[in-house]
């Protein structure tokens, strides 16, 4: 009997119920219909995770496919293999202009522009987009209505006047909004005014080597978020980011808004189901007072290594394009409220009446495929355009969020001036910067372990890319929650 071509896949466990038991079973789908392959699902440390990968690759034993935080992007562009060759390989280029691979269609013309772009470099689709979020905003129907709220606020004007007016309840929430201090929020708030973090177009149009952490587009928006904080009209629990916190705060009905992921649908409407509230879901603020740009995406990406046998990239290939075709994607949607990754994915669950059922799951396609109704009224020739979405591209990203949250911490709990501290904050990022890309131009990732810094560690990155501050106890609420 012939030997199986075995296929390791590698994938942080994010934990979620029923998580790496979709992974099985789509992974046992794809051997039933391609039986000379054994696919290998193997799901790891998500804190641990690329540390995991670099300490495989430098025993020769590097999976054919590895899922990276968005965040780790840099990074797994310049990891290199245990001979120093690129330990990744391009999706698009191994493909190869080929429509299908094995007998399966292929499908990465079909991704939708906001996360086909960000994976994007130089024209090439690099890796394999898997899971996608964009920013929402979440009110409770009941104490706007009350407020005398009819519509949802889009732009930060709009989210002052809501404000002002839950405050006016005799007995309302001790605050109208929160959110956690992410990097996440700071990065949709740059990107939908058109604000850069990094030098070269954000990392796109060559290798980041300057960071800017308080530019005009930043400092606008830290602005305008401690004066929200000021005015008492913005909850700040104190801890970075302490998504667990403002959760608890809109379940309780501490506050009127929320903003936070768009994965936080399904969490959102259970809180409010519990609590016995009814709750809309919008679009993330804009600056009404600037163009309006687009917005940010985050999410992850499967990446293909480098220098495999032909007959194992083939089934690493075909099962790539095997787990976005269109029933595959809109299953990751209904489970989870990720992003619909492909056009035909989000026709299926729109022929099959999901959206009908479900509205609240349609806004964050909408979010990062439209240009809001706001901005179209203005500027009518955008109406059905897609909002520009590449996000940054630099070394020690998650660093540089701890910095850029670390700061704004300090402008809402303490009163810093932003531009003072957000100046400071630059500098902190900057050495970040400098000694990545010092250390991954003379070494590449081959051994995390003699990385010069802490901050350079793959352990740090990947323990940062979800937010190193992000917490086991905020990710064990939320899956309690989701439970």
């Amino acid at each position: 009997m012939k030997s199986k071509i075995p296929i390791e896949v590698w994938v942080p466990d994010l934990t979620f119920p029923g998580w790496m038991d979709r992974w099985y079973k789509q992974g046992a789908e794809f051997e039933e219909a391609h039986p000379e392959f054994q696919i290998n699902v193997r799901g790891k440390d998500f804190w641990r995770f690329p540390r995991q990968v670099a300490e495989a690759a430098a025993e020769g034993l590097t999976p054919a496919i590895s899922e990276y935080y968005f965040y780790m992007t840099q990074v797994a562009r310049d990891s290199l293999a245990q001979d120093g060759s690129p330990l990744f390989t391009s999706v698009e280029k191994a493909i190869g202009g080929r429509t299908e691979i094995l007998g399966e269609p292929v499908v990465i013309d079909d991704i939708i522009p906001p996360l086909r772009d960000y994976y994007t470099y130089d024209g090439d689709l690099t890796s394999m987009p898997t899971v996608g979020t964009t920013s929402l905003l979440y009110a409770n129907k009941g104490l706007l209505r009350r407020a005398g709220v009819s519509e949802l606020p889009q732009t930060w004007e709009d989210v002052e006047a809501v404000c002002q007016a839950v405050a006016q309840l005799g007995d309302g929430p001790s605050h109208a909004i929160t959110w956690s201090n992410h990097g996440t929020f700071i990065q949709q708030a740059l990107a939908s005014q058109g604000g850069l973090i990094v030098d070269n177009h954000n990392g796109r149009t060559g290798r980041a080597t300057a960071v800017n952490l308080a530019s005009k587009e930043m400092l606008t928006w830290a602005e305008w978020w401690r004066k929200l904080h000021k005015d008492g009209h913005y909850l700040y629990t104190g801890k970075i980011p302490d998504w667990a916190g403002t959760l608890k705060a809109f379940a309780d009905q501490d506050v009127a808004i929320r903003i936070s992921s768009s994965n936080d649908v399904n969490y959102m409407w259970r809180a409010a189901e519990d609590n016995e509230f009814d709750i809309e879901v919008g679009i993330f603020p804009y600056n009404h007072r600037v163009p309006y740009v687009g917005n940010a995406v985050a999410g992850t990406s499967l990446w293909l290594a480098n220098g495999l046998d032909e007959a194992t990239q083939e089934g690493a290939l075909a099962f790539l394009q095997y787990l976005h075709n269109p029933e595959n994607a809109a299953e990751r949607h209904r489970a989870n409220s990720f992003l619909p990754l492909t056009y035909a994915s989000y026709a299926l669950l729109e022929e099959e009446g999901w959206f009908v059922r479900y509205p609240h799951h349609r806004l964050a396609y909408d979010h990062v495929m439209k240009f809001p109704a706001g901005v179209v009224r203005e500027r009518p020739e955008l109406a059905g355009q897609v909002p520009v979405s590449e996000g940054a591209l630099f070394g020690d990203f998650a660093g540089n969020q701890d910095v850029m949250t670390r700061a704004m911490g300090d402008v809402l709990a303490h009163g810093v001036d932003p531009l003072e501290r957000f100046t400071e904050a630059t500098a902190e990022a900057q050495q970040l910067l400098d000694t990545y890309n010092a250390y991954a131009l003379s070494s590449g990732f081959r051994d995390p372990e003699n990385s010069p810094t802490h901050s350079l560690s793959v352990e740090a990155f990947s323990e940062a890319a979800a937010g190193r501050d992000y917490s086991a106890a905020d990710m064990e609420a939320v899956v309690k929650l989701h439970r």
